[in-house]
């Protein structure tokens, strides 16, 4: 296959370059992945993904590039959001068990609980535009790229939510912490 004329056939919506595309590269792709995190799922779920994205994204892929070196890159890039997620979805889990496995400590069991709601009210009195980038990111695990594209902002304006957001929790946060230990 030709790059040039493949890419430019994909980004004409050719729906047979595409096929052609899938059915030489998703073994590659799914072989490649699962040879980095030795997981089936993430590279099942990685290739998957891979494809998607070459097609939805296709207006915006360089006719000068290789289109393996595309698919590849795109692959790479989507396993480690995954495995980034699924860490972030890790720690969480963990942290959960460890305050619901504390049986033997009622009180911290209940001011973890507060603490928690009271997290969530206080991102709820965000400003509307950093709450739904703070929820992507921390409550679904989204990249910043991912938020960015979805909420049609730059990378740069998502991390500056990010960073007002967390600077504004951890100020309370601490207070609140303060105010728990003294009572």
């Amino acid at each position: 296959m030709c790059t040039f004329n493949t890419i430019s056939a994909l980004k004409e919506g050719d729906p047979s370059v595409f096929s052609d595309l899938f059915h030489e590269y998703n073994r590659k792709v799914y072989f490649y992945v699962l040879s980095k995190t030795h997981s089936p799922y993430i590279a099942e779920e990685t290739t998957q993904i891979t494809f998607i994205k070459l097609w939805n994204y296709r207006q915006q892929l360089d006719e000068s590039e290789q289109i393996s070196r595309l698919i590849f890159h795109i692959a790479k890039a989507t396993f480690i959001d995954l495995l980034r997620k699924e860490a972030t979805r890790e720690r969480f889990l963990q942290q959960e068990k460890s305050a619901e496995g504390d049986t033997g400590n009622t009180f911290h069991i209940i001011q973890s609980k507060e603490l928690l709601l009271r997290i969530r009210q206080l991102v709820q009195e965000m400003p509307p535009m950093r709450r739904k980038v703070f929820e992507l990111s921390r409550y679904e695990s989204k990249s910043y790229k991912e938020i960015a594209d979805q909420l049609s902002l730059s990378v740069k304006t998502v991390e500056n939510h990010m960073s007002l957001a967390l600077s504004h929790l951890k100020k309370l946060l601490l207070f609140l912490l303060l105010l728990l230990h003294l009572s």
